[in-house]
């Protein structure tokens, strides 16, 4: 089982916005919003706990379960109301979805189909680009092919092993077409957030770098 440790900044303090920025309207969403970000609190110790390799082989089986219902409850969210992007939840409920979908790994029908809609929501500039990079990446991997833009790592023996890779050579310039930052940066971010400290439920993943048992940078 695989299963991404987000490892990223923290959240602004609550209520707190850009200088200048314009006032953000509430989500469409906030009972569904509140859905997604409980649900992706509760699983976070759990899979950056499973990242790091520190669970039982009992735990991991009981977090399958936990991964299966969270992808039902997303599932039901998507066929309502299509991808829950920022308008619908929120930046932190979308971030909770994308969290959830890339955790899907016990059904590949819902995270293929949480791809797919989260693809059309960055069209429409509701959903973030480089997270579906990274849920891409892993849907790519599950069906046993090369990923594209090279955000999923195995955490082995002697630190993160990216996992194979489409077209090597041109990894950067895919990456930077959806925002990334180049390979050999994320790996050296994805390895400083390793060897600090888990983070804090109130932090949240923007898709810069990301780990996993699959890991993810």
């Amino acid at each position: 089982m695989t299963a991404l440790l987000d490892l990223d900044r923290p959240l602004p303090p609550a209520g707190s916005l850009p200088e200048g920025s314009a006032v953000i309207p509430p989500p469409q969403l906030p009972h569904v919003q509140r859905e997604l970000i409980a649900r992706a609190t509760a699983a976070s110790p759990r899979w950056q706990s499973l990242a790091r390799m520190q669970l039982s082989d009992q735990e991991i089986g009981m977090g399958r379960h936990n991964d299966h219902a969270n992808a039902s409850v997303l599932r039901r969210i998507i066929g309502e109301y299509g991808w829950p992007g920022v308008p619908l939840v929120g930046e932190d409920g979308a971030t909770a979805a994308w969290q959830i979908a890339l955790h899907a790994d016990t059904d590949a029908f819902v995270q293929r189909a949480a791809a797919r809609a989260m693809y059309g929501a960055t069209q429409r500039g509701t959903a973030s680009i480089r997270q579906w990079a990274h849920l891409h990446d892993r849907c790519l991997l599950n069906a046993a092919s090369p990923q594209l833009f090279g955000t999923q790592y195995l955490l082995g023996a002697d630190g993160p092993e990216r996992r194979p890779v489409r077209d090597l050579d041109t990894l950067d310039t895919r990456r930077a077409e959806v925002g990334l930052p180049p390979a050999v940066d994320a790996l050296r971010d994805l390895r400083l957030r390793l060897a600090a400290a888990p983070r804090t439920s109130d932090q949240k993943n923007d898709g810069a770098s990301t780990t996993n048992s699959t890991e993810s940078a």
